[in-house]
């Protein structure tokens, strides 16, 4: 499941470098829960959450059904 969910981020990633930011993959947990890290300009951008929620969240669960949510930090 870890490659798979590191192939759906690299779908993201152009998006996240266009406005200077970027997604790195850290962990995934035997429950689904997939860890990653905001980088750059999206470390400290007010929409980060929505972003993080409407774009990767959202992303990862359709493509991946074993993905039950996706947390920042």
């Amino acid at each position: 499941m870890k490659q798979r969910i590191i192939d759906q981020l690299e779908k993201v990633r152009p998006l996240l470098q266009r406005d200077g930011g970027d997604v790195k993959f850290v962990s995934v947990s035997d429950d689904g829960v997939v860890k990653v890290e905001l980088q750059g300009a999206c470390a400290g951008c007010p929409g980060a959450t929505m972003t993080l929620q409407n774009v990767i969240e959202r992303l990862l669960k359709e493509e991946i059904m074993e993905v039950t949510s996706v947390i920042n930090v």
